[in-house]
């Protein structure tokens, strides 16, 4: 059976990857990451999730490796991670009533072959009162999410509709990724 690396040490793709029952190592990616605002969002997840994965697999090359990135855009500005609670803040009042898109990529990488691809959903908020916000921050959660927030923890409760791939939101478009995979020689068929 071929070797899997997951090049991330986002929780949550070892959980998306866990819950479909893959076995799986994690080599984390020291891939530098520069969000490029020149670069139209689905090209630079896929651009991103490429560094991630070619970072690896060049110590790892015996391997299936997969990496992914995921970016949040608003009025097609690239949202990154905060790096502050007031970033936080201004990022939630900026989605707050609004829709956004978020973008994740997808790179899969072996000896044999590669692929690329990227998923786009359409995410719409609630309006957010500002003790919404501020309860939301006393979490932690938004500091180490695109977009300032998460749709599998606490921000689910933001969150008025969704328009595309749920799972892409928590940052690995799941089905998609283990189709792919199959042609790796990786996902066995889903039995009954």
């Amino acid at each position: 059976m071929k070797r899997l690396v997951l090049a991330s040490g986002s929780p949550r793709r070892k959980e998306l990857l866990d819950q479909m029952n893959l076995q799986f190592e994690i080599i984390v990616s020291r891939f530098e990451e520069h969000l490029s605002q020149s670069v139209p969002p689905s090209e630079l997840v896929k651009q991103l999730a490429l560094g991630k994965a070619n970072e690896v697999y060049t110590n790892t090359s015996d391997a299936v490796v997969l990496g992914a990135d995921t970016v949040v855009t608003l009025d097609h500005e690239v949202l990154g991670k905060p790096d502050s609670r007031e970033h936080a803040r201004q990022m939630l009042k900026a989605l707050s009533g609004r829709s956004h898109v978020v973008y994740s990529g997808v790179a899969i990488l072996s000896s044999e072959r590669s692929a690329q691809f990227f998923e786009a959903t359409e995410v719409e908020f609630w309006e957010l009162t500002d003790q919404e916000i501020e309860n939301y921050l006393d979490t932690g959660e938004p500091f180490d999410k695109a977009g300032g927030y998460g749709i599998q923890g606490f921000g689910a409760a933001f969150v008025k509709r969704i328009h595309g791939d749920y799972y892409s939101v928590v940052g690995l478009p799941i089905s998609k990724t283990l189709r792919e995979l199959r042609a790796f020689g990786i996902v066995p068929e889903i039995q009954r």
